[in-house]
């Protein structure tokens, strides 16, 4: 944890952007009954009864220090998955940097051995390279975003 705690207190270096990264869950659902509509003095009425359509995982990336919050939606939450969303990471968010600060938890997909599973073995090199990890049981930053709305507000 001091681990982490010393991550956090770093000074702001655009070349090594801090990038906090953690992962849900949600389920997808569908209305079995049309909502009425709301009236004056009355809110919408919404069925409770749904129908499920699957689930999908969605992957945040933050960046405390410049304030700017990064969303993956995957169908699954395979090692495949979490690889690509390295690479978006390095290739596409920050292809610049000189090297990514990664700070998430010890879920069984995180390691770069998924980058090894994924890609050929000189990509999932240059990607693993150009990271720096530190791993935690818990990512606050990313976990309170990911409790609420998509806009970080609780429910």
């Amino acid at each position: 944890m001091e681990d982490v705690l010393d991550v956090y207190t770093r000074a702001f270096d655009p070349s090594v952007p801090l990038v906090c990264l953690d992962k849900t869950s949600k389920q997808w659902v569908t209305e079995t009954r049309p909502s009425l509509p709301a009236k004056p003095g009355q809110v919408k009425r919404i069925d409770p009864e749904y129908r499920r359509n699957g689930t999908a995982s969605v992957f945040m990336m933050t960046t405390p220090l410049e304030g700017k919050r990064h969303v993956r939606v995957r169908e699954h939450r395979k090692r495949e998955d979490f690889a690509e969303v390295i690479r978006e990471l390095c290739d596409d968010l920050y292809p610049d940097a000189q090297k990514i600060v990664l700070v998430m938890d010890q879920l069984n997909t995180h390691h770069i051995a998924s980058l090894y599973q994924a890609f050929a073995p000189a990509q999932a090199k240059r990607l693993a390279e150009k990271l720096e990890v530190h791993h935690h049981r818990r990512s606050n930053q990313t976990q309170k975003t990911l409790s609420g709305n998509i806009d970080g507000t609780e429910y």
